[in-house]
């Protein structure tokens, strides 16, 4: 509790004098260390200041979202402070690299360290314990991936260090990152499709077979009607959509209908995509001769590309895909269906309970059948980036299995919308910095490992921290209750 008489800060004054204490010393401290130690040592300074002003800052403290209050308890002290200045200084990290890539070097770190010092406030007044628990949970994770990756350099006789010196410095380069964000952008969409299928408890493996059929059919319209600008662009997209969402309805259908597993259903499914996309990719059908080894659909006309985005802020010559903002689109959906719409909630509900949910009025049989048919619609669009920004028509080299890999991405990044971000980047960042290692006469398998290693340490790591988390949580909230109790007893 705080003390009536105690002299306060106003918190904008405290967000001032931190960001002011970070930006200053690292400016300083750039003249004489390296700018990144530099920027460690003015966010860290910067946090200290608000730890030390936080108990004259009373407005700020904060109530768990189950009531409890947070500030200055054990587990707020040992888990909460010191993750908030973990992603404090990463995130001024990385804001700085980023800046670092267009800007001159003190400004960069200067500009990195407003940010780090910002989040730094921010961070250790509102960072809730739960989510600092996930947050340790993937810092723990991927510190066990490491090891497991490392350990098996070793045993190969490969140096760990110098191989993961060589896939952070290739996976930096300005190419390299937008290949990194143009793969994200597909593993992304693959990845939200399957999350929906999850928050519904249902497992949509059919998602490859959903994006390849989509993305044929769809480049065969392309290809063979010429229309318009913008117009070209919505058809093809809305018919990737429907030949998605029709082909994993087929599994929803089965599944409400005629009690059929969807994990069988979508199995099969993906068989047969296969073999109608094989049997349609024929010059006899809908394919023509691309080269003298490949066939595909007729190469869509300019009136239909999406333009893509200029990556010369990242000092590359290459482009961004356009549709990285029908990625952006999607995923704020994804969101806004989850947390602010009746389906979202009854969603939510039938995937954590079907029988509550029907007892409440919830008609599950209509939400499962739904829950399929919008993640087979956002399946549809993942081969879209790819088609309408790069190949421009569909051949026998398009892109496979990343449906398989957002499997992966939405339970490395717990089915969020924001979580799958940070997933898929680094899923793309592990498969481009593992381009570098046969030059170097490693096995570019190591990366397969590496994500293997994390998925894995991740799901088990943080259901294990939230259970405990939760477990401490129930304790933290019978304490309360005891207390109130007693007051209440002393007060009779």
């Amino acid at each position: 509790m705080s003390n009536p008489g105690r002299r306060t800060i106003a918190a904008p004054i405290v967000f001032g004098l931190a960001v002011l204490l970070g930006v200053a010393a690292t400016f300083a401290l750039d003249l004489f260390l390296l700018w990144w130690a530099a920027l460690i040592i003015g966010v860290t300074l910067a946090f200290g200041l608000v730890a030390a002003l936080a108990p004259f800052t009373p407005d700020e403290s904060r109530i768990g979202a189950d009531g409890t209050r947070e500030e200055g308890t054990p587990l707020h002290n040992v888990l909460v402070v010191p993750m908030s200045l973990i992603l404090a200084v990463a995130g001024g990290l990385v804001c700085a690299w980023v800046l670092d890539l267009q800007l001159i070097e003190p400004v960069a770190a200067a500009l990195g360290a407003l940010i780090g010092s910002a989040l730094a406030f921010v961070l250790f007044h509102r960072l809730a314990a739960m989510m600092a628990l996930s947050f340790a949970a993937v810092l723990a994770a991927g510190v066990l991936a490491v090891g497991v990756t490392a350990a098996v350099l070793l045993l190969s006789g490969i140096a760990p260090f110098r191989t993961f010196g060589r896939m952070a410095e290739f996976g930096t380069r300005p190419d390299s990152l937008v290949q990194i964000i143009n793969s994200s952008i597909t593993y992304y969409l693959a990845a939200v499709a399957v999350a929906i299928g999850f928050k519904m408890k249902l497992f949509n493996i059919g998602v490859d077979g959903q994006y390849r059929l989509a993305a044929l059919l769809a480049a065969a319209v392309g290809g063979y009607l010429v229309l318009p600008p913008v117009v070209s662009q919505v058809v093809i997209i809305a018919t990737a959509i429907t030949v998605g969402g029709v082909w994993a309805g087929i599994a929803g259908y089965l599944k409400v209908a005629r009690g059929v597993s969807e994990v069988i259903s979508t199995i099969m499914l993906n068989a047969i995509a296969t073999g109608i996309t094989a049997y349609l990719l024929s010059t006899d059908r809908l394919a023509v001769e691309i080269s003298t080894n490949n066939i595909g659909t007729p190469p869509m006309p300019e009136s239909a590309w999406v333009p893509g985005i200029p990556a010369g802020f990242l000092g590359s010559d290459r482009e961004i895909y356009g549709l990285v903002l029908l990625a952006v689109a999607v995923g704020f959906l994804y969101w806004m269906m989850l947390n602010r719409t009746r389906f979202g909630f009854e969603l939510r509900a039938t995937g954590q309970s079907q029988t509550a949910a029907e007892a409440s009025g919830v008609n599950v049989k209509r939400m499962v059948f739904l829950s399929m048919l919008f993640s087979g619609m956002v399946a549809g669009l993942v081969g879209l980036p790819q088609l309408l920004g790069h190949s421009h028509y569909y051949a026998l080299d398009f892109p496979a299995g990343i449906g398989f890999i957002g499997i992966a991405i939405a339970l490395l990044g717990r089915n969020h919308p924001v979580g799958i971000v940070f997933a898929a980047l680094l899923w793309a960042f592990l498969d481009q910095a593992a381009g570098i290692l046969p030059f170097d006469g490693i096995p570019q398998e190591i990366a397969v490992i590496a994500q293997a290693t994390i998925v894995l340490t991740v799901v088990v790591v943080y259901e294990v921290v939230h259970r405990w988390g939760r477990r401490y949580q129930q304790q933290q909230i019978g304490k309360q209750l005891g207390r109130a109790v007693e007051s209440s007893g002393e007060a009779q």
